[in-house]
């Protein structure tokens, strides 16, 4: 059973409250008693005497003894690699190499399960039916619309059979634009589905599946806010530009720091590293500004870069059918109105079949000869970018920087501090759920042959290119909101400034908001932290606290041990800039990258997820050529993901984007433990209060016509920093955990 608390009455200074949001297991199950500790906080030297044993044991029970096969009723948490990803066994083309563990593919540790290994690969774990998530992290019965893993993956499951019975040709694509309309006016006819599937379908989405009638069900997607206000939204370059200040992917735009642009892998193997683009296609749209560097000098240049990233797994990419890759840079210039303009994309494929390297710069029709032509080379170049964009929002700053080092922070949390601790209690609620939502990532999504690889152009390289991009880029002090956009250039230290910097984008939604959500979460922790640690030396001597860092850096992050960049904990201020990060991670950070996916993406040409096929202008056939010319638009839709592809997509989309009517978000509830501590009930209090001001402070940006990059012509406003939310798909809310 669920037990949720315990309230003890009859003692002189009144009732006694135990908070234990705890599975508890029949006689059967485990033998082992249960101990719960009342709401009061204690730090290890503080703890009353005769609690210290229990306290002890408690966690010793929580870590096991890293022995067997983990089962359901288990609470144990520990480390392994991500072995469980592959299926050898039932098909040779599923092997996948074991990511975290070496130098090759370095990453994040994932919670342990015990399975035994597969007969094809000693190294990797036999997948089942059932992925252990310890008892306590899997979804409660008692809140209303969540539902269990199984429950999720045969429903899913159902719906992506029901789809491939439908669209029975894998590569057929949308014949017109009119063909997508449909999907969401009429939508499709779904054979029976068994009664649990369909209830889950209508339980989690019950806007997407209809009862037609008894034997049939309607899929039909609701069309996205986005396309009811401007069907034509996303062809428009503004747009384009927009997105990346204030779409689902807001982290990947950086400021260009140095000219010519270079690629930094070895040409021996990629080609050429100078850029195609040059002075003649840029300096004359940099209006005000007579050369390149003039514009770099006073932060008017950004960039997408995709291009080191990608370039080395194109080659590889493209031996897969149905799917193509790049390596891109694109261009973007600050105008006077504060608003961004794409110059150039450059697309690069390295050498290859006994070709040399390919690439190629395409620009606006407005800027080059504004013909047909190029207005379609432009758009299809643009429909590329996109889907690099896609695929590195989904596997780097969606997946990789939240769900996936969150893990060992839930694991090292439950192992190395007690429930009793304050810390404990006050990272609890940013990691609640993460290990179950990560485990039916690991069944369904990112598995060999899963969702992502059938969907985004890297296919069966995609999360080994996140093993990549955890390798070169990921840095812990760098998931600071500040820091990071510090790092892209994107914000400069200025002590007189807000918050203490200087945006280089004065209209950049995400950060103006993010920024606030940042600072308020940091004057809650600041104000947490520094009742509980008023000296330094409390903190130097916490041996919990002590072992929960070392046991991150060196086991949960274990890969990248070695790092100068790990801060230490010796003070307060070390201590309160390490929790607002975390607590930002799980919380704005991963609200930022999700709920507005199928806000931006529910309408596929907008963000396509893959882009299938190559650009008509690398070395085409006179056929290729002529067809293109004829038939533009036909050419695109061909590029786009085919129905399937782009269906299943959607259906993830908005699975992900939706809020459940009882999404606990920051800020909005006491805690029980916080309310017992006055000090600390009044500094939630305070946060509470600082949150509700936020929602006016962003209401009140959306209303000024003059910050042209919150709301595009005809588009929604940006709400996603906006803390609190009600249920459905509505852009804005931001829970405390990355539990969706």
């Amino acid at each position: 059973m669920f037990l949720k608390s315990i309230v003890l009455d009859g003692f002189p200074d009144g009732p006694v409250h135990v908070t234990c949001d705890s599975w508890v297991q029949p006689k059967h199950d485990s033998s082992v008693k249960r101990v719960f500790f009342t709401d009061k906080s204690y730090l290890p030297s503080q703890t009353p005497s005769g609690l210290r044993r229990l306290r002890e044991e408690e966690l010793k029970l929580l870590r096991g003894n890293g022995e067997g096969e983990r089962k359901n009723s288990d609470r144990i948490y520990d480390y392994d690699v991500y072995n469980d990803l592959a299926d050898p066994d039932s098909n040779p083309n599923l092997e996948r190499p074991v990511l975290g563990g070496s130098k090759q593919y370095p990453y994040p540790r994932r919670c342990r399960t015990g399975r035994q290994h597969t007969d094809s690969d000693p190294y990797t774990e036999k997948r089942s039916s059932s992925f252990y998530v310890p008892r306590d992290d899997a979804f409660s019965d008692t809140k209303q619309s969540q539902f269990t893993m199984s429950t999720i993956s045969s429903g899913i499951s159902a719906v992506f059979e029901s789809l491939d019975a439908i669209l029975t040709d894998q590569d057929l694509g949308f014949r017109s634009f009119e063909d997508i309309d449909t999907i969401y006016k009429e939508g499709f006819h779904l054979p029976t589905l068994k009664d649990n599937n369909l209830t889950f379908l209508q339980s989690v989405v019950p806007r997407l599946i209809k009862i037609a009638t008894d034997s049939q069900n309607l899929l039909r997607f609701d069309t996205p806010e986005t396309v009811k206000r401007d069907r034509f939204f996303w062809f428009s370059d503004e747009e384009f530009a927009r997105e990346t200040l204030a779409g689902v992917n807001p982290y990947s735009i950086q400021s260009v720091k140095e000219w010519p642009l270079r690629s930094k892998l070895e040409s021996q193997i990629y080609g050429p590293p100078e850029s195609a683009i040059t002075r003649e296609e840029i300096e004359p749209q940099i209006i005000g500004y007579g050369t390149i560097e003039e514009a770099i000098k006073d932060k008017k240049l950004y960039m997408l870069d995709y291009h080191d990233l990608f370039l080395p797994y194109v080659s590889k990419v493209r031996e897969i059918k149905g799917t193509t890759l790049y390596g891109s840079r694109t261009l973007l210039f600050l105008t006077k109105q504060g608003t961004l303009k794409p110059l150039a994309i450059e697309l690069t494929r390295p050498p290859i079949d006994g070709k040399p390297q390919w690439k190629q710069v395409f620009t606006p029709a407005s800027h080059s000869v504004s013909d047909s032509t190029n207005l379609w080379l432009w758009r299809l170049a643009k429909a590329h970018v996109l889907a690099h964009d896609a695929g590195s929002h989904e596997l780097i700053n969606h997946w990789l920087r939240t769900h996936a080092v969150m893990e060992p922070f839930v694991i090292a949390t439950n192992r190395q501090l007690s429930a009793m601790h304050p810390m404990y209690k006050l990272l609890h609620p940013h990691l609640r759920y993460t290990t179950a939502i990560n485990a039916f990532a690991r069944e369904v999504l990112i598995n060999a042959n899963g969702i992502i690889e059938k969907s985004f152009s890297p296919n069966k390289y995609s999360m080994e290119l996140s093993s990549v991009a955890y390798d070169k880029l990921w840095r812990f002090d760098l998931q600071a909101l500040p820091n990071d956009l510090i790092n892209r250039g994107m914000a400069e230290v200025d002590p007189n400034a807000p918050h203490g910097l200087k945006l280089t984008i004065e209209d950049y939604p995400f950060a103006n908001d993010g920024l606030l959500i940042w600072d308020a979460i940091k004057q809650w922790v600041t104000d947490y932290v520094n009742h509980y640690y008023p000296t330094p030396s409390i903190i130097e001597s916490d041996q919990e606290l002590q072992a929960w860092w070392t046991e991150i850096k060196t086991v949960g992050h274990g890969d990248k041990s070695e790092e100068p960049w790990w801060p230490n904990i010796k003070t307060p201020k070390d201590l309160i800039d390490i929790i607002t990060t975390i607590a930002w991670t799980a919380s704005a950070h991963h609200a930022a990258v999700n709920f507005g996916q199928y806000t931006y993406g529910g309408y596929f040409p907008n963000r396509p997820n893959i882009i299938r096929n190559k650009m008509p202008t690398e070395d085409p056939s006179k056929e290729e050529w002529e067809s293109f010319r004829n038939k533009p638009e036909q050419t695109l839709l061909e590029s786009f993901p085919s129905q399937i592809q782009a269906t299943t997509m959607m259906l993830v989309f908005y699975i992900l984007s939706y809020h459940s009517p009882d999404e606990e978000y920051i800020g909005q509830f006491m805690k029980p433990s916080w309310a017992e501590d006055t000090t600390v009930k009044a500094a939630f209090e305070r946060f509470n209060s600082r949150l509700n001001e936020i929602e006016d402070i962003i209401d009140s940006r959306n209303a000024d016509s003059n910050l042209k990059n919150r709301h595009g012509v005809g588009v929604v406003p940006y709400e996603q920093m906006k803390p609190f939310s009600g249920p459905g798909i509505t852009g804005k809310g931001i829970p405390y955990s990355v539990s969706i």
